[in-house]
């Protein structure tokens, strides 16, 4: 969905990102408190824990380091991280590889490459991303529910749980990617429940060439996904639907609830995540009881 112009009250919209940052990094910060003391323990699942919070603790100073995000929302990245790493370990001589963490990696790449993309055209427009990065409410509202997944389904080691975390990162991918590519080189948009040309950056617009940018990152996400955590062919197919579902959910959102100004863009994304997660949570078990 590309962004841009908000038909939300700016306070209204500032209160509910805090909002949003304050209760979900809270619940975060929760799950990442037993992580960190099980990294005091001598045991496999310590010595994982400490490897599994020195590769967050980079790739948060990574993101400030490239201003992908400024320093607050750098640390929520790396909560999210470490929870992703963590609960989505999988056998494998580097079990670092081998989880949640390389899908993680592939959103990361993909969303900072397409922000860099056309960026002079969307400054020009006045739609491109701040020179500080992403602020902490637009990290949760993009992550934190993969987070989220990460501690509360995934962690039992079930392809369903897996396929449930695929499902939101590949949302989170199609999402950001369809925005930023859309913005810079998909011409005129139009809004999916009317198929009305609107101005580029107007909640709920979309073009078919971020669409098809979008659906092609959460293919690459999902793919990268199936083999950092062996999931069965049929768990990606699930994990695809659902982030493929959230991010046409996305647009249906921005333009209905979101141009009348009732919810603000970070809710809008954490709303489609969570709902790009639960289908591919609904589809996975499907699947699983099919066979």
């Amino acid at each position: 969905m590309q962004k841009g112009r908000k038909a939300i009250p700016e306070a209204r919209d500032r209160a509910q990102s805090r909002a949003l940052v304050w209760a979900a990094g809270l619940v975060l910060g929760g799950f990442c408190l037993p992580v960190i003391v099980l990294m005091t323990q001598p045991h496999h699942g310590g010595s994982y824990a400490v490897r599994a919070g020195l590769v967050s603790l980079t790739f948060g100073v990574v993101v400030w380091v490239l201003r992908a995000a400024t320093p607050p929302a750098a640390f929520c990245g790396a909560m999210i991280c470490l929870l992703v790493t963590f609960h989505t370990e999988a056998h494998g001589g580097m079990p670092e590889i081998h989880s949640g963490l390389m899908p993680l990696m592939g959103l990361f790449v993909l969303t900072f490459l397409a922000t860099k993309a056309g960026k002079s055209r969307k400054v020009k427009a006045g739609l491109a991303e701040s020179r500080k990065g992403r602020n902490a409410a637009q990290v949760i509202a993009n992550l934190g529910a993969a987070g989220l997944v990460a501690a509360l389904a995934a962690g039992s080691g079930n392809a369903v749980g897996f396929a449930a975390l695929l499902g939101v990162l590949a949302e989170a991918t199609a999402d950001t990617v369809s925005s930023e590519i859309g913005q810079a080189f998909g011409g005129t948009p139009y809004l999916l429940t009317s198929l009305r040309r609107v101005e580029p950056g107007t909640d709920g617009a979309i073009s078919l060439l971020g669409t098809a940018a979008g659906i092609c990152g959460a293919a690459i996400v999902v793919f990268v996904g199936v083999w950092s955590m062996a999931l069965p062919p049929r768990q990606g197919i699930a994990a695809f639907g659902g982030g493929v579902a959230g991010l046409f959910f996305d647009s249906v959102l921005g333009a209905t609830v979101e141009r009348r100004g009732w919810l603000g863009n970070d809710l809008v994304n954490f709303t489609s995540t969570v709902f790009a997660g639960a289908v591919a949570l609904g589809l996975a078990g499907l699947v699983t009881s099919a066979n």
